[in-house]
C-alpha cells in the first residue's frame, strides 16, 4: 500500500492542478493585469498631450499671425479637439488599433462596443484599453490641427472643419495602423516611437500640399505679413515643451525607465534644436531672433520624436542639432527657392524634422533600448551595424509622404468643388475673426 501511495498522490495532485487551472478564477488570475502606477502615469500624458493642442499649439499659432486672424486660428485648434476626439470613439480608434488587417484595422470597437472599465489594449496590457484609446485620441487631435499652421489667414472655417473629418479617417487612421496598429510598415519592422510618419512627416506634408492648393496669402511675399505677439507665441512654445514629455514619454506606455529616457532625450533634442536654429541664424542674419529660437524649439521636438524611445543622451543632443539646421535651413533657404506661402512653417519644421528623425533613427537606434517582448534583441540601427533599418525607414518616409500627399490633395479638391476652400479676397482683407466668427480680439 506504501507503494501505492505515491503514485495515487501524483495522479490526484495532476487532476486538482486540471481543475484548477480549468476555473474561471486561474484564468482571471493570468489575465492582463492594470497597473495602478502606469495607470496614473499615462492619464497625466494623455493630459499634457491634450494640453499642447489647447492651450498650447493655439497660443503658439495665434502669436504667430496677425491680429485680425487670432480667434480664427484658434477656433481651427479647438474644431480639431471636438470633431476629432468625437470621430475616433465612434470609428478611429477601431479602424487603427484593432483587427490584423494590412491595410487596416477592424469594427470590432466602433462606438467602443465592447470596450470595459477593465478592458485592455493588446497594444498596452498594463493600462485600461479607454485610456489607451483616449491617449491615442490626443495625437489624432493634434496632427490635424498642425495642418492649419500652413493654411493660417485663408482657410475658410467650414471647410477646415470638413477637412479634419475627410483628413482623420483616409489619411491618418491608415498610416497609424500601418505604424502602430500592426500593419504592413509595423510588420516590416520600422521604427517610430511616438510619431515622425504619423504625425510629423504626416502633418507636413498634408501642409505643404494644402498650402500649395488654396495658394498664397493675400500681399505674399510683398507685404509685412508678420506676427502680431510673439509672447503669445513663447507661452504656447513653453506648453507645447512640457507637453512632449507626455507626448514621447507617455509612449512607452508605462511609467518604467523607458519613459524617463524618453523624456530626457527629449528636453535635449529641444535645447540643442534651439541653440542650431539661434547661432544659425545669428551667423547669416545678424541677430538671433526670438521667433528662430522657438522654431529651433519645436524642430528639435519634432524630430527627436521617432527616435525617443530608441536612443541614447548623446544622440539626442546630435539630433537636436541637425534638426536646428537643417530646419532653418528648409525654412528659409528651400522656401524661398521654390516660392510656397506654408504661413507657419509647418513643412519646414514638422514635415523636414519629421524626415530627418525618421531617418536618424534607423542610425542611432540602440537594440537593447528598442528590445520588446516579441523582438527581444530589438532593432539595432546603422551604428550598431543594422544598415537594412536605415531602408526600412526610408520605405516608411516614403509611404507617408505618398500617402499623406495624394489623398490630401485628392480631399481638398472634393471639399472645394462642395463648400470652396478659401474665403474672399474681401474677407482676407478683414481678416477670418470677423468674417468667419463675427467677433474680434480688441
Amino acid at each position: 500500500m506504501k507503494k501505492l501511495a505515491s503514485p495515487r498522490l501524483a495522479v490526484s495532485t495532476l487532476a486538482a492542478l486540471v481543475a484548477l487551472v480549468a476555473t474561471p478564477a486561474f484564468a482571471q488570475a493570468q489575465a492582463p493585469k492594470i497597473d495602478p502606477a502606469d495607470t496614473a502615469w499615462m492619464i497625466v500624458a494623455s493630459a499634457l498631450v491634450l494640453m499642447m493642442t489647447i492651450p498650447g499649439l493655439a497660443l503658439f499659432y495665434a502669436g504667430m499671425v496677425r491680429k485680425k486672424n487670432i480667434l480664427g486660428t484658434m477656433a481651427q485648434s479647438l474644431a480639431a479637439v471636438l470633431i476629432v476626439s468625437l470621430l475616433w470613439a465612434i470609428i478611429g480608434y477601431s479602424l487603427a488599433f484593432t483587427g490584423d488587417g494590412r491595410w487596416i484595422g477592424s469594427l470590432d470597437r466602433a462606438l467602443l462596443m465592447g470596450m470595459g472599465m477593465d478592458s485592455v489594449s493588446a497594444l498596452a496590457k498594463t493600462i485600461p484599453e479607454s485610456l489607451f484609446m483616449f491617449f491615442q485620441a490626443t495625437f489624432a487631435i493634434i496632427t490635424v490641427a498642425l495642418v492649419a499652421g500652413s493654411v493660417a489667414d485663408r482657410m475658410k472655417f467650414s471647410a477646415f472643419l470638413w477637412f479634419c473629418i475627410l483628413w482623420i479617417l483616409f489619411v491618418y487612421v491608415p498610416i497609424a495602423h500601418w505604424v502602430w496598429g500592426g500593419g504592413w510598415l509595423s510588420t516590416m519592422g520600422l521604427l517610430d516611437f511616438a510619431g515622425g510618419t504619423v504625425v510629423h512627416i504626416n502633418a507636413g506634408i498634408a501642409g505643404i500640399v494644402a498650402a500649395l492648393v488654396l495658394g498664397a496669402r493675400r500681399g505674399y511675399p510683398h507685404e509685412n505679413l508678420s506676427p502680431h505677439d510673439l509672447s503669445l507665441a513663447v507661452i504656447g512654445t513653453a506648453l507645447l515643451w512640457v507637453g512632449w514629455f507626455g507626448f514621447n514619454g507617455g509612449s512607452a506606455l508605462g511609467s518604467g525607465s523607458r519613459a524617463t529616457m524618453a523624456i530626457l532625450v527629449t528636453h535635449l533634442a529641444a535645447c540643442s534644436g534651439a541653440l542650431a536654429w539661434m547661432f544659425a541664424e545669428w551667423a547669416t542674419r545678424g541677430k538671433p531672433s526670438v521667433l528662430g529660437v522657438i522654431s529651433g524649439v519645436i524642430a528639435g521636438l519634432g524630430t527627436i520624436t521617432p527616435a525617443s524611445g530608441f536612443v541614447l543622451p548623446w544622440h539626442a543632443v546630435v539630433i537636436g542639432l541637425l534638426a536646428g539646421l537643417i530646419c532653418f535651413w528648409a525654412c528659409t533657404k528651400l522656401k524661398q527657392r521654390l516660392g510656397y506661402d506654408d504661413s507657419l512653417d509647418v513643412f519646414g519644421i514638422h514635415g523636414v524634422g519629421g524626415t530627418l528623425g525618421t531617418l536618424l533613427t534607423g542610425v542611432f537606434a540602440v537594440g537593447a533600448l528598442s528590445a520588446t517582448a516579441e523582438t527581444p534583441g530589438g532593432s539595432p540601427g546603422l551604428i550598431e551595424g543594422n544598415a537594412a533599418q536605415v531602408y526600412t525607414q526610408l520605405i516608411g518616409v516614403g509611404a507617408t509622404i505618398v500617402w499623406s500627399g495624394v489623398v490630401t490633395w485628392i480631399l481638398l479638391k472634393v471639399i472645394g468643388a462642395f463648400v470652396g476652400l478659401r474665403v474672399s479676397d474681401e474677407a482676407e482683407r478683414m481678416g477670418l475673426d470677423i468674417t468667419q466668427h463675427g467677433e474680434a480680439v480688441q
